[in-house]
């Protein structure tokens, strides 16, 4: 049986403008290619989730336009669980306007729309697909409030909580006890703790920091080196994979929903950071958010690849 993943967050339209390098401030740069495709850190961590193999419940917001049946229609495409997905009157379907460099950086502004009303009250209305999940997976772009009380539900089932805390802003002390991984990038481990992250050393002092605050385990995302794992008995980088970026928007949240799988299905700590950071690796690799997403076949070839290497 595919383990059972609940995520509860943000869905976006992604407007992408492609550029020979993203705009400083003040500047006009011609010449893009624009696409737009569905996104949003939950429901990229969602549809990552069902196709690294897991049975994904998605509890969020969208509004009553076009967006909102889009992005329903990319869900059932993926096998979603929607019944937790509301759709609001008052608010429109979350947007992201992603600027992406041909290098494959990327910068994104948000108009989160419905998704900041996503609210306790529609949390619990999930709560007992929460209680029978093996794990949740939150993110920062719906309310604090929303956040606190899946991982309350959570905890009190003893289910596994893991909190990407992106995007980063100061986080109370009574949600981070409720956390059993927290998956900082570089940046949003830095906004947490003060440490600017640029190797595996500054890497652990942030992770060391974040656990001192009640954290049990803390993986820093490092990009195309791997992750910084630290956890009881554990203080280790996991190396990433060589490929050539061509995009990489959502591979933080390809990441954390592959990660989100491969501990639902019982692998250890490690062995689960390796295969989210193969599904990191295939997602870089092609244009797009939730359309980078690999399935569990191109994961596992990555994987089968680099051990024969």
């Amino acid at each position: 049986m595919p383990p059972q993943i609940v995520v509860i967050g943000s869905s976006n339209t992604d407007l992408i403008l492609r550029l020979d390098h993203i705009p400083r401030p003040g500047e006009t740069v011609l010449g893009g290619a624009f696409a737009t495709a569905a996104g949003g850190k939950g429901a990229n961590q969602a549809v990552a989730a069902a196709r690294a193999g897991g049975q994904v419940t998605f509890v969020a917001r969208l509004g009553r336009d076009t967006f909102g049946d889009a992005a329903l229609a990319c869900f059932a495409r993926d096998g979603l669980d929607t019944r937790f997905v509301w759709r609001d009157r008052a608010a429109p379907s979350g947007v992201a306007l992603i600027f992406v460099a041909k290098d494959g950086e990327n910068a994104i502004g948000v108009a989160g729309g419905a998704n900041a009303r996503l609210s306790p009250t529609d949390v619990h209305k999930a709560r007992r697909a929460i209680a029978r999940a093996d794990v949740v997976l939150l993110q920062l772009e719906t309310p604090l409030e929303a956040v606190q009380a899946a991982a309350e539900l959570a905890a009190r089932a003893g289910v596994r909580v893991i909190l990407n805390p992106a995007p980063a802003r100061p986080l109370p002390a009574t949600l981070l006890r409720k956390v059993a991984i927290l998956t900082p990038n570089e940046t949003e481990a830095e906004l947490l703790t003060g440490v600017a992250v640029h190797d595996e050393t500054s890497a652990a002092q942030a992770a060391e920091k974040l656990r001192a605050r009640g954290v049990g385990i803390v993986i820093v995302t490092l990009g195309a080196r791997g992750a910084w794992l630290a956890g009881p008995g554990v203080q280790q980088l996991v190396s990433g994979f060589k490929v050539r970026a061509v995009d990489t928007t959502a591979a933080g949240d390809v990441f954390n929903g592959a990660l989100a799988v491969a501990l639902g299905e019982g692998r250890a700590l490690p062995e689960a950071v390796r295969f989210a950071n193969a599904a990191a690796a295939v997602s870089v690799t092609r244009p797009g958010a939730q359309p980078s997403a690999p399935r569990r076949r191109e994961i596992e070839r990555l994987l089968t690849a680099s051990v024969r290497r």
